[in-house]
C-alpha cells in the first residue's frame, strides 16, 4: 500500500518563523492543538512536538529546535478570547503548565464532551473521530521517538491527524451538546482546566501517601520524608527518572533498617549493596538529624487510617450505582458525573465531599436529593420490606 501524500503543513523551527506564527493567528476564533513529549527515564518531561491547527493551515512546532522558547505559542494559549480545541487536553496543559506555568483561558476538550453525549468517558480519539467524522484513523505511531530528527513522513502523518479533525469534532460535540441541553455543562466542565488550583500538587504527596507512613514510628516518618525529598531532588538535578536514582520498592526496606545504623543497610539482602556502600553514611545522617519544624508540619497532612466501616462502604456503593443508573438513562458517561476517585476518597473519609458535585453542573444533573445524600451518607440507612428498597435519613 503507497504511502498517502502527507496535507499542506507549515514547521516552525525558528524564533522568526514562531514570531511569524503568533502574527498570523493571534486573532483566530479557534486553534486545535496537541503535543508530542516522551516521559521515560527522566525528571522533567521533554516536550518535543506541538501539532496546530487554525483556521489558516496546519503547523508543526518544533519545541527541540526552538530550545522550548515558545512564548508567542503560549499567549495563544493564555488569550481568553481564543477558543483552544484539545482532546485530552488535561495531560498538555499539565506538562505546559510544569514547564511555563501556563494556565489556559477558553478551552474545549472533546474527550470531555464526549462524555456528556453518549460516548463513555474517556474515550479514544480514534473512536471520536470515526464517531463523528466517519474516518478510521490508523495506529502505530502513538509511541514512536519524538525526539528524533529529521521525523519521518509516518510521524508527520501522525501528528498532523491528532489535530485535523478537532474543529469538526468541536462542532458535531457542541451540537449534539446543544440538542441534549448540555452544551453549558460542557464548557463549565472544561473550565476546570483554567483554574490554577487544579495543577497544584502537594509536594510532598509521595510520600505522604505510603502505606508505611502511617505504620513507623516519628523519627522513621520523618526520615521518609527527607528520602522521598532527597530522591526527588537528585532525579532533577541529574534528570533522571525516580526509580534509576533510587528504586521506590528499596524505601521501605531502607527505612526499616535505619534503626540499627549504617551497617544494617549492607546485611540487609533486599538493599542492593552498591546502594549501601554508596549512600549508607549519608541516609544515616538524615535519619539522626531532628526534626524541623516544617517536617513537623508536614506530618500533620498523614492520612488518617480509619477502620473499615463495610456499612457505610455499601452505602457509598449504593450511592454510586444510583448515580450510575441515572447516568445510563440520560446517556451520559458515570465516569465524568461522578469519578472514581471521588468514590474512594468518600470510602477512606466518612466526612469527605467534593465540591465539585456542588458547585458546578453535577448539583443540576445529580438533583437535591442526591446532593443531600452524598453529603449526609453516614445519616442514611437502607431498608428492604415487602419487596420493596429504601433509602432514608436518620439522626445519629
Amino acid at each position: 500500500m503507497s504511502q498517502r501524500e502527507l496535507p499542506d503543513y507549515e514547521l516552525i523551527e525558528t524564533q522568526s518563523a514562531l514570531d511569524a506564527f503568533y502574527e498570523e493567528n493571534k486573532d483566530v476564533e479557534w486553534f486545535c492543538f496537541d503535543t508530542e513529549f516522551i516521559g521515560e527515564r527522566r525528571f522533567t518531561t521533554l516536550l518535543c512536538l506541538i501539532q496546530v491547527a487554525t483556521e489558516h493551515g496546519l503547523y508543526l512546532i518544533d519545541t527541540i529546535k526552538l530550545q522550548n522558547n515558545i512564548d508567542p505559542f503560549l499567549k495563544i494559549i493564555e488569550d481568553e478570547r481564543v477558543l483552544k480545541i484539545t482532546h485530552a487536553g488535561e495531560n498538555d496543559y499539565r506538562l505546559l503548565n510544569i514547564l511555563f506555568g501556563t494556565i489556559p483561558k477558553n478551552t474545549f476538550d472533546a474527550q470531555i464532551a464526549g462524555g456528556f453525549v453518549g460516548y463513555k468517558y474517556p474515550v479514544a480519539f480514534r473512536k471520536l473521530v470515526e464517531g463523528e467524522a466517519g474516518v478510521r484513523l490508523k495506529k502505530g505511531f502513538a509511541v514512536t521517538d519524538w525526539e528524533r530528527r529529521p521525523m519521518s513522513p509516518k510521524q508527520i502523518d501522525y501528528a498532523l491527524d491528532d489535530v485535523i479533525f478537532l474543529k469538526e469534532l468541536h462542532d458535531k460535540l457542541t451540537a449534539k451538546g446543544r440538542e441534549n441541553g448540555r452544551v453549558d455543562w460542557i464548557f463549565d466542565e472544561c473550565k476546570l482546566m483554567e483554574r490554577p488550583e487544579y495543577y497544584y500538587q502537594q509536594p510532598h504527596k509521595e510520600a505522604l501517601n505510603s502505606n508505611l507512613i502511617r505504620n513507623v514510628r516519628f523519627k522513621e516518618q520523618v526520615f521518609l520524608v527527607r528520602l522521598f525529598a532527597w530522591r526527588n531532588s537528585e532525579a532533577e538535578r541529574k534528570n533522571y527518572s525516580r526509580d534509576m536514582i533510587l528504586q521506590k520498592k528499596l524505601i521501605a526496606p531502607i527505612t526499616k533498617a535505619m534503626g540499627a545504623g549504617p551497617a544494617a543497610l549492607a546485611g540487609n539482602r533486599r538493599i542492593p549493596e552498591r546502594i549501601a556502600n554508596r549512600f549508607a553514611d549519608n541516609f544515616f545522617r538524615m535519619y539522626e538529624a531532628p526534626a524541623t519544624e516544617e517536617e513537623r508540619e508536614i506530618l500533620k497532612h498523614i492520612p488518617e487510617e480509619n477502620e473499615e466501616d463495610l456499612e457505610e462502604n455499601i452505602m457509598t456503593e449504593m450511592l454510586h450505582l444510583i448515580i450510575h443508573k441515572k447516568s445510563l438513562q440520560a446517556d451520559m458517561s458515570v465516569n465524568l458525573v461522578m469519578p472514581r476517585r471521588i468514590i474512594r476518597d468518600m470510602k477512606q473519609d466518612p466526612e469527605f465531599f467534593e465540591p465539585i458535585l456542588e458547585n458546578t453542573w453535577r448539583k443540576e444533573f445529580l438533583g437535591e436529593k442526591v446532593i443531600e445524600w452524598l453529603k449526609n451518607r453516614s445519616r442514611l440507612e437502607m431498608s428492604f420490606e415487602g419487596g420493596n428498597f429504601t433509602i432514608e435519613m436518620v439522626e445519629k
